[in-house]
């Protein structure tokens, strides 16, 4: 099971991801994302990996989704720790990270 809390200074919206990210879990996680986007309307948005025990390729669809959101809003997406297991996939998806 995945959770997501988040945190927001100087029009970043950080969501700390936890646990395991499957399709189940990244369509829960991408409905309280979008949600706290709604509200908060950020430039920026983080995804910070360092929680996340596993993630499979709907992980990335979650990444993309909400690249694609934010770059329609005019903002930026940041997607930062990501545990070396996820960085492969990352990297073979071409989705960069800090």
């Amino acid at each position: 099971m995945a959770g997501v809390t988040f945190s927001g200074a100087d029009g970043t919206l950080f969501a700390y991801l936890v646990g395991e990210i499957d399709h189940h879990s990244a369509q829960q996680l991408r409905q309280a994302i979008d949600a706290r986007l709604a509200l908060a309307a950020p430039a920026r948005l983080t995804l910070d990996f360092g929680g996340v025990t596993f993630m499979d390729s709907s992980g990335v669809g979650l990444i993309l989704g909400r690249q694609k959101r934010m770059r329609e809003a005019g903002g930026v997406l940041v997607v930062q720790r990501p545990p070396a297991q996820i960085q492969k996939m990352l990297e073979l998806a071409r989705v960069s990270y800090v």
